[in-house]
């Protein structure tokens, strides 16, 4: 007998990361539109139900969803049967238009939703299943520019593998649904809170824990001065610096007297400020410029506390063609030791599969003034 899949695809999905807009909820994802951006949803959604039909799974599940860009295309693309049972209206779609599709695919005895898109998205099936909260579990296949609920699997072929897994054994987790204040998002601050708890399939290919918040403990931004201390009196003259998000990043910034955006991309050359809380069009033609010009460029990123990832959350700025021109040997990763003991292993989702693959294996990360240790990025 096949599974009854229910798949939606938020469209707007990471619509907002290339161009440092923190999020593509509501107005922001219309903005995103009418300034030309690409749409990166759909094409991870692909990739899930590519990575499907490979495994052999996609003819041992009938899959319900949306019509258009909500799943229905893309499954045509990836060459997957799919039943549609709800039409969206308007275009852009709309929350309301993921809240019903959930709401048809469970009329219909869906035993799983698997969703492309962020954490707005993860709240809005959750409104959606309601009382089968605790009978139909949920996986999301990773595609917001925030994603730090516990649902996700570490990239879209992942979200794949934890589906067959799921399907063999059906043993469920709990995981969180973190609901994030987008406006804070925008100013600097960041404020989560437990939105609700869905049931997920149990996988070490899970991202698992949710975003941990920096410590604040005197040893800790002890720490983090000493790392900047090490970074500033090794910066290298006429090099181009990217300093990604975080505050062990901004650390380094304080210490060079340079101000800048704790949750933004900044760009800084002779360690004066060049760029502020830039877009990936104006880093790359920066980057672009800089090299031409035979310069040297170094990227300066610490990982997401609990979850590891250095490249692909957060910080989509930093896009893939970016990291081609960079290269894994300006890669510097920065992280105070209590984080690094908190993690179980680095990992990277750029949206870029060739791109993944050149930045995995191991990596110096700078944990302390003049020490580093060996992490394996996976």
């Amino acid at each position: 007998m096949r599974r009854k899949l229910c798949f939606v695809v938020n469209p707007l999905a990471g619509i907002g990361g290339p161009l440092a807009l923190k999020g593509s909820d509501g107005e922001a994802g219309i903005a995103a539109l009418k300034r030309g951006a690409q749409l990166v949803s759909p094409g991870k959604a692909v990739r899930f139900l590519s990575r499907l039909r490979f495994l052999g799974l996609s003819e041992r599940l009938e899959i319900i969803t949306a019509g258009g860009l909500m799943g229905e295309e893309e499954a045509r693309e990836a060459g997957v049967k799919a039943r549609t049972v709800y039409q969206p209206g308007d275009w852009p779609t709309s929350r309301r238009d993921t809240v019903e599709t959930v709401k048809r695919c469970l009329r219909e005895g869906a035993e799983i939703v698997v969703f492309t898109g962020g954490d707005g998205t993860a709240r809005d099936v959750l409104d959606a299943l309601g009382d089968a909260v605790e009978r139909v579990p949920v996986l999301g296949v990773p595609a917001g520019v925030k994603m730090y609920s516990s649902v996700y699997a570490e990239n879209p072929e992942a979200a794949a593998d934890v589906l067959r897994d799921w399907l063999a054994r059906r043993s469920l987790c709990d995981a969180e649904v973190l609901d994030i204040d987008e406006d804070a998002f925008r100013r600097g601050e960041l404020r989560t809170r437990l939105y609700g708890i869905a049931k997920t399939p149990c996988s070490p290919r899970m991202v698992g824990a949710s975003k941990q918040p920096s410590q604040s403990t005197p040893e800790e931004e002890e720490n983090k001065r000493a790392i900047a201390r090490y970074l500033a009196e090794s910066m290298e003259p006429c090099t181009l610096y990217i300093l990604g998000p975080g505050s062990t990043v901004k650390a380094l910034a304080d210490e060079i007297g340079v101000e800048k955006t704790l949750l933004g991309v900044d760009v800084v050359h002779n360690q004066r400020l060049l760029a502020r809380d830039v877009d990936e069009e104006a880093l790359y033609r920066l980057v672009e410029k800089h090299i031409e010009k035979g310069g040297r460029v170094k990227l300066i990123v610490t990982p997401i506390g609990g979850q590891g990832y250095i490249l692909g959350r957060g910080n989509q700025q930093i896009s893939p063609r970016i990291l081609r021109l960079v290269g894994k040997d300006g890669l510097i990763v920065v992280a105070t030791r209590g984080k690094m003991q908190r993690l179980r292993k680095l990992r990277v989702d750029t949206g870029d599969p060739e791109v993944d693959a050149a930045l995995r294996g191991y990596v110096r990360v700078v944990i302390d003034y003049g020490e580093e240790l060996v992490a394996r990025v996976e």
